[in-house]
């Protein structure tokens, strides 16, 4: 596996664990019913970024497309969390893992 390909893996996984992170501590906030998008988001983008992950470890044809696919999920769940970044540590955190991983997609689709 290249290097290009473990950065990409870093990036996945760092963003697997600051979506469930995330997700937990929402629903610990006050108004648990305003953070519900904000859960649904984390848990998708959680989901999609290890299946990915698995599909580019074991080097599957199919991992361009679930490239495209997550990185649109990690953007969707990156504008989410930044929205409440500002007074809640655990969003601003994943907002930035999102951004970092949308963006290692991206480039990860580029270079093949």
């Amino acid at each position: 596996m290249h290097s290009q390909n473990q950065s990409l893996l870093a990036a996945l996984y760092a963003c697997v664990n600051a979506c469930e992170h995330c997700a937990t501590a929402c629903l610990g906030e006050q108004d648990v019913k305003m953070m519900a998008r904000c859960i649904s988001l984390d848990r998708d983008c959680a989901d999609i970024c290890a299946l990915t992950a698995r599909f580019l470890a074991r080097g599957s044809e199919h991992a361009q497309h679930l490239l495209r696919e997550c990185a649109e999920i990690c953007k969707a769940c990156g504008d989410e969390c930044e929205k409440h970044g500002t007074h809640m540590e655990h969003c601003k955190e994943c907002a930035e893992a999102c951004r970092r991983c949308e963006e290692a997609c991206r480039a990860g689709i580029s270079a093949a």
